[in-house]
């Protein structure tokens, strides 16, 4: 049986692709999983995105002094508690000026940590700044966040206004559009039958003719009065023809308009989505790679399944 994604795999799968320095999106992820429903995935995006803030609080909260200066400090006290016992073992063996030499490589090694402790120092520092600026960052990003949200809901209601405008204009051409079909229609079967009612005139004024040459003028009257009533009714139903075809310009005039309005509300939704995500890579590339490289030690072994 197929089980749906949960939200831990796809805060996972977010956090991979924006250690890579993208931006995570629903096809990115959809990839990244091989499966999964683009809404059921845009809807765990959002989640992990309403998440991200505080966890970038929690992970911007380190020790004064980082774990990688303090395992410098160790290797370098167990240093020199090694160098130091060696100097003991070899006090007593060795002359005075071995003693001194080794004296001398203590005093050069203790300038060294001291140099090794001032940069501890100064990367605590940094570590510090990197912290309060990585506090600011998610202070900004869920103002963003939450405007992008307002922006998203609102434009989303305007395409749908304007996909059922478009809908019915649509459906209103369609319409035009088989009422014109129809007129074509009843003009050529009107055509056809006066063209049939002609010749059979023409055929049966031809066989009177001979017979009755003393009615000529009458039967010429009744040939022209058919040949009349026909041209009205051609210009008539033409007439009609031209301005439902008119009407259908109009109106795909307008389904065309309805349907730049929808491309321009995508482009701004888009345009909303880059906004959002831009603050992001304004993150000095230390602090970003400090910050994503403990991403996965916080979110892991929590599963919410959908």
């Amino acid at each position: 049986m197929r089980t749906g994604i949960t939200q831990n795999q796809v805060n996972q799968a977010a956090d991979a692709i924006l250690a890579t320095g993208e931006n995570p999106t629903v096809e990115k992820v959809r990839a990244e999983l091989g499966t999964g429903s683009p809404n059921t995935i845009t809807r765990m995006l959002d989640s992990w995105r309403g998440q991200l803030g505080e966890r970038l609080r929690r992970l911007s909260a380190i020790p004064e002094v980082p774990d990688a200066v303090g395992q410098a400090m160790l290797e370098l006290w167990r240093l020199a508690t090694e160098h130091a016992e060696r100097a003991i073992d070899e006090r007593f063996t060795n002359e005075r000026a071995a003693l001194e030499a080794a004296r001398t490589q203590l005093a050069g090694e203790r300038e060294n940590w001291g140099v090794r402790l001032a940069e501890a120092e100064t990367s605590a520092a940094q570590a510090q700044t990197a912290r309060d600026l990585a506090e600011h960052v998610c202070t900004t990003l869920d103002g963003q966040l939450q405007d992008s949200h307002a922006l998203r809901a609102d434009i989303l209601h305007q395409r749908g206004r304007l996909q059922d405008q478009y809908d019915q204009q649509a459906e209103q051409c369609g319409t035009l559009r088989a009422q014109l079909d129809q007129l074509h229609a009843a003009l050529q079967t009107e055509r056809e039958r006066q063209e049939a009612h002609i010749r059979a005139v023409e055929d049966r004024l031809h066989c009177e003719v001979d017979r009755a040459r003393q009615d000529a003028g009458q039967w010429q009257q009744r040939y022209e009065n058919a040949q009349r009533t026909h041209r009205d009714a051609t210009a008539a139903t033409e007439n009609r023809r031209d301005s439902l075809i008119a009407r259908v310009r109009e109106l795909e005039q307008e389904t065309a308009r309805q349907a730049g309005q929808i491309s321009g509300l995508e482009k701004a939704l888009s345009e909303a989505y880059t906004a959002t995500a831009k603050p992001k890579r304004q993150l000095s590339p230390k602090t970003k790679s400090s910050t994503l490289a403990r991403a996965p030690k916080k979110s892991a072994g929590r599963q919410v399944r959908k």
